[in-house]
């Protein structure tokens, strides 16, 4: 099973968009997804129809099952969607106070790596929605996946969202622990506004290396596609959006397509 998970500590750059319109085209292409919300407001918990102030079998029970020790299987956790192949495991407004309990506890990295590894056999891809937040639920997430997807609105208060997690993946790389790769995504696009513009340019200059070779166009279908619960590839894949989506995904799944030097899907 691929297990990628998306973070950027600053909110509002399409985190959870990512994170729903890759599921929704792998769950079209025919693979078995899991989607992991480990944010506390539940914003995709949310698109599914799920409240995550009042769901009680959620991503947060494995903690509670780690503390003490009951032997509740991760599968009993998951909520089916309404769409084939695709399924989830949802936030719990309560994961905000995971760092406040857990402050004492040692050996809390890895709950979600080790509840991922028991749902392998079950699933093709398991994409994490991270919290924009540092702390024990992006370290679960980081630990866990072996891609790091970081998207980034483009423009310029994104860009030191950017800088700030970058900064965090050398940090832990400097603790001695695993930092997985990692593609930045440019979101948001438009071509027509001088900021767009400009900050894709400061992307293409700073972070030449590991800045995905597309951008992710602004397209207001995918308000409507939220406002209905339903994946924009699924409801319109022949959108813009869904297009450069499907082109990141072909990407993803293909890792040595990766770094080549940026160009536009036909938006730039």
């Amino acid at each position: 099973m691929k297990v990628w998970a998306v973070a950027n500590q600053k909110g509002g750059v399409g985190k959870t968009t990512t994170v729903v319109s890759l599921g929704g085209l792998l769950s079209q292409r025919g693979k078995r997804t899991l989607l992991l919300d480990m944010d506390p407001h539940g914003s995709m918990s949310s698109y599914f129809g799920l409240d995550p102030d009042r769901t009680e079998d959620s991503l947060y029970r494995l903690f509670q099952i780690k503390q003490s020790t009951l032997e509740v299987p991760p599968q009993r956790l998951i909520h089916k969607t309404r769409f084939e192949n695709l399924d989830l495991l949802p936030a719990s407004t309560a994961l905000a106070t995971l760092d406040r309990q857990l402050s004492s506890s040692g050996g809390m990295g890895l709950v979600v790596k080790h509840a991922l590894e028991l749902l392998s056999a079950e699933y093709d891809v398991a994409l994490i929605d991270c919290p924009p937040l540092l702390g024990v639920l992006m370290v679960n997430a980081l630990a866990a996946c072996e891609h790091l997807v970081i998207p980034v609105q483009t423009e310029f208060l994104a860009v030191k969202g950017l800088e700030r997690m970058v900064r965090t993946l050398g940090m832990i790389g400097r603790a001695n622990h695993r930092v997985p790769e990692y593609t930045i995504l440019p979101t948001m696009f438009d071509r027509r506004t001088r900021a767009s513009v400009n900050t894709l340019r400061h992307l293409r200059d700073r972070y030449t290396a590991c800045l995905w070779r597309a951008v992710i166009p602004i397209d207001t279908e995918f308000r409507e596609a939220s406002r209905v619960g339903v994946p924009l590839p699924i409801r319109s894949p022949r959108d813009r959006g869904s297009l450069a989506y499907g082109e990141l995904l072909n990407d993803l799944l293909t890792p040595a397509a990766q770094g080549h030097p940026p160009t536009a899907v036909g938006h730039s």
